[in-house]
């Protein structure tokens, strides 16, 4: 499939249901409102394809953009891809998961998560954040930079309560995967949740809550998921 019969799939799987939903998370007007599991399939078709990938990106659609990160191939990015992916995103379904899936896998992410945290613009430092989540559960526990990353636990536990909306977020969020997927950081990262309690975070009106650590952390250990990597979050 080419880019404007990947377009045309796009428009025809859209639902007005789904389009609903999705704006109200926070999806640009630039939506068709297809379903996750409706993406797959033309993913089947599709298979991988990295320069179509980056041609669904550049739309601006974020079905489109959501779709370029199931059909990308990490490794194939170079540093200024990303940048840009990171900066066009349309919202955080595709800030939060498909740039930093792709960050995170493409052996560029720890630097990339480190500039990107540091940006005063919510949307890089949210990516930022998750990027480094995802590095946590792909990379073997002797590979990580502990040290590093038991200083920014620290700084989550010091910030968060000031950060912007969805900062506060993902860096819940990465104190959770330090809790769940590293051993080494795991009683830093409860004790951290401890400390920080409950994260306000604005979700549009929806019903979805931001986890609270000192319960998700422990429930996904009592679950057997301490040090459990995953080979990759895509999906």
């Amino acid at each position: 499939m080419n880019l404007s019969e990947t377009m045309a799939a796009l428009s025809e799987m859209g639902t007005e249901t789904c389009r609903k939903i999705y704006r109200n998370h926070g999806a640009p007007e630039n939506t068709h409102g297809v379903k996750v599991g409706d993406l797959k399939t033309l993913v089947k078709k599709i298979k991988k394809n990295h320069p179509l990938a980056l041609e669904l990106y550049a739309t601006g659609n974020s079905d489109a953009q959501y779709l370029a990160g199931l059909i990308a191939e990490p490794a194939q990015f170079a540093q200024a891809d990303l940048d840009r992916w990171a900066q066009e995103s349309t919202w955080y379904m595709v800030s939060e998961y498909t740039v930093a899936w792709m960050a995170s896998e493409s052996g560029l992410g720890w630097e990339l998560a480190e500039r990107w945290i540091a940006s005063p613009e919510e949307k890089i430092a949210a990516s930022g954040w998750a990027t480094l989540s995802c590095l946590l559960g792909l990379v073997a526990d002797d590979r990580l930079p502990l040290d590093r990353l038991r200083e920014r636990i620290e700084h989550v536990a010091n910030d968060i309560h000031r950060a912007p909306n969805r900062v506060r977020y993902t860096m819940n969020g990465f104190v959770l995967a330090a809790g769940i997927f590293t051993v080494p950081l795991h009683e830093q990262a409860l004790a951290a949740s401890q400390r920080i309690g409950k994260v306000k975070v604005d979700m549009g009106g929806t019903a979805c809550k931001v986890p609270f650590g000192p319960e998700y952390i422990p429930h996904a250990i009592s679950g057997g998921r301490l040090g459990k990597k995953r080979k990759t979050f895509v999906c």
